[in-house]
């Protein structure tokens, strides 16, 4: 229960980032398409309306607000636990470009300090990149949770003339037990006495059973 638990969440996650992945990419295509830098290296004019110095600063701020949102609480988070980390660097990088291009977008500031589509890009990048390590998270989990999956929740351990039932993680090296017919392998070892058709896909991959003798 507690590891599918843990693989939903992991799942979520990962379908969080990519919707805010896509959803920013889609958001910053006009404010890079609408920068001069950009619009003189490519070879296009801008359109000559009062709304387009404007399209940058709007939608930089809703990129900022939206798609940095993850990186500003984890950035809180670190600072509160004195422990600062990549969000931490990650949050002042957007949040100094973001005060720096309204201070330029009003005209307090250096036109040259106008880092919108810098923004736009950066967050666009750092969600991505935080998007497919999410993804490989969630399949490392998937793939743990599959292999703890075969593996048998109680084993028979023998102890003297009586049978006892402990969790494999508590077995060691010189224990004999009981593996039945069908029925999974606990760890590996050598069979010291009879033979049977065994599930050995934990300890060795293969799903079909497999008929063991002595040795």
């Amino acid at each position: 229960m507690g590891h599918s638990g843990h693989a939903g969440h992991g799942a979520d996650h990962v379908a969080r980032f990519r919707r805010l992945f896509w959803i920013m990419l889609v958001l910053a295509v006009p404010v890079v398409g609408l920068n001069e830098m950009f619009a003189q290296v490519i070879g296009y004019r801008l359109p000559d309306a009062a709304w387009v110095p404007w399209i940058s600063p709007l939608l930089g701020t809703v990129i900022y607000l939206w798609g940095g949102w993850p990186f500003l609480t984890g950035a809180i988070s670190e600072i509160r636990a004195r422990k600062p980390g990549m969000m931490l660097l990650i949050g002042l990088a957007i949040t100094v470009a973001f005060v720096a291009s309204w201070g330029a977008s009003s005209g307090l500031l250096s036109h040259e300090l106008n880092f919108w589509w810098e923004l736009a890009l950066l967050v666009v990048i750092m969600l991505a990149g935080h998007w497919i390590e999410m993804r490989s998270l969630a399949q490392t989990t998937s793939a743990l949770d599959s292999l703890a999956a075969l593996l048998p929740d109680e084993a028979e351990k023998v102890v003297g003339d009586d049978i006892v039932k402990v969790a494999p993680a508590d077995l060691a090296v010189g224990d004999i037990v009981i593996v039945r017919p069908g029925s999974a392998v606990p760890a590996d070892g050598r069979i010291v006495d009879g033979s049977a058709s065994m599930d050995e896909s934990m300890v060795t991959g293969e799903s079909k059973t497999v008929r063991r003798d002595k040795g």
